[in-house]
């Protein structure tokens, strides 16, 4: 069999596996907080059937040699974490971080994941919660009297009541951030997790030692451009193409052989 079949194998399965990668990315390009992920490519082990530097006669060498790769391979998904445009709104409860920061988020489990999508809602308890019901870390419970609603921008949640109108800090919303965001394990429903290779999670105050600031009546968008993730598509469906037109050149050579002799 001729090798550029196989070769051109690889190819087909690592554009369609790119094709998949893109296609999330437009499918979730209206999702709060949501960060496209780029598809890596690596090229396979090759074969070397003359060594690069060995000797071709006792006083010469060969320059490059001959080396024939077997094909290609995705290894990896890469997230950009870059940050999407903000966009305001009119309920209180929505907040974004403006910067570098994750918010804390208590799975039914009792593990700590991490979100930025900061479209929260209140429970039967008045406790902040996601849209999955999931409680905010550290928890916040609103009482049933408070009148107004304000976080500021270091995470200072403070409420005033009827015949108060006095500001209470009811808590404290607190980020946490990685050395390596890339690294976090991506679960769904906006959520993340550490990993080792994400590294252990920094708690800290928004606005302070690199932390971004945290913004109310505002969510952050998906960063996804719909142009980019367009260009990409057009690219990836050229490059399925001229793979396959291998796999049909390979047929026909194959096919004239076993025809002539």
């Amino acid at each position: 069999m001729l090798p550029a079949l196989w070769v051109a194998k690889t190819g087909l399965s690592a554009q369609d596996t790119n094709l998949a990668v893109i296609s999330n990315n437009l499918a979730n390009v209206s999702t709060t907080g949501f960060k496209r992920d780029r598809a890596e490519f690596q090229d396979l082990l090759y074969q070397i059937k003359r060594q690069p530097g060995a000797q071709s006669t006792q006083d010469s060498e060969l320059p490059s040699g001959l080396q024939v790769g077997t094909g290609v391979r995705i290894v990896g998904t890469q997230k950009s974490f870059t940050a999407g445009s903000l966009q305001t709104t009119e309920n209180p409860l929505d907040v974004a971080v403006n910067g570098r920061g994750f918010f804390q988020i208590l799975q039914p489990d009792g593990t700590v994941s991490y979100t930025r999508d900061g479209t929260f809602h209140l429970n039967s308890d008045g406790q902040i919660v996601t849209a999955n019901g999931f409680a905010l870390e550290p928890a916040i419970v609103v009482p049933p009297d408070a009148q107004t609603f304000t976080v500021g921008r270091d995470g200072t949640v403070s409420i005033t009541t009827t015949g108060n109108p006095a500001a209470q800090i009811i808590g404290n919303i607190q980020t946490a951030d990685f050395i390596n965001p890339a690294g976090l394990q991506a679960i769904g429903g906006n959520l993340f997790l550490e990993t080792a290779a994400s590294g252990a999670p920094q708690i800290g105050t928004p606005g302070l030692n690199g932390f971004g600031t945290t913004q109310q009546q505002t969510l952050e968008a998906s960063n996804v451009s719909t142009v980019e993730e367009l260009v990409n598509m057009i690219t990836t469906q050229r490059a399925y193409e001229m793979n396959s037109k291998v796999i049909s050149a390979a047929d026909k050579m194959l096919s004239f052989v076993t025809q002539q002799l």
